[in-house]
């Protein structure tokens, strides 16, 4: 099996990368992945002092929010995410056909 390849404008081959995840950890919610992303690959999760997700937004419990991967079908394996990301929090994987 071959990875999903493209071209760019330049006729160099491309082969797009998508978003795996975010590590929840390493993230500290400052939203430029969202920014760069237009895709609405990307939503914004509330943790709470133990770490675990928080349904309810309006939770006391809330302790910070990360970004997380919320819609992986959208994303076009562009990376903009992780090249804007000062935390290094992303993984990606290329498509194998």
């Amino acid at each position: 099996m071959s990875a999903v390849t493209g071209l760019t404008f330049g006729g160099k081959t491309w082969t797009p990368e998508f978003a795996q995840e975010i590590d929840k950890d390493k993230c500290i919610g400052c939203g430029r992945c969202y920014k760069a992303c237009g895709y609405n690959v990307l939503t914004l999760k509330a943790l709470d002092e133990e770490g675990e997700f928080v349904d309810d937004e309006d939770d006391d419990e809330i302790e910070r929010k990360v970004m997380v991967v919320a819609n992986k079908d959208n994303c076009i394996g562009c990376k903009a995410c992780s090249r804007i990301c000062p935390k290094n929090c992303y993984t990606h994987a290329a498509l194998n056909n």
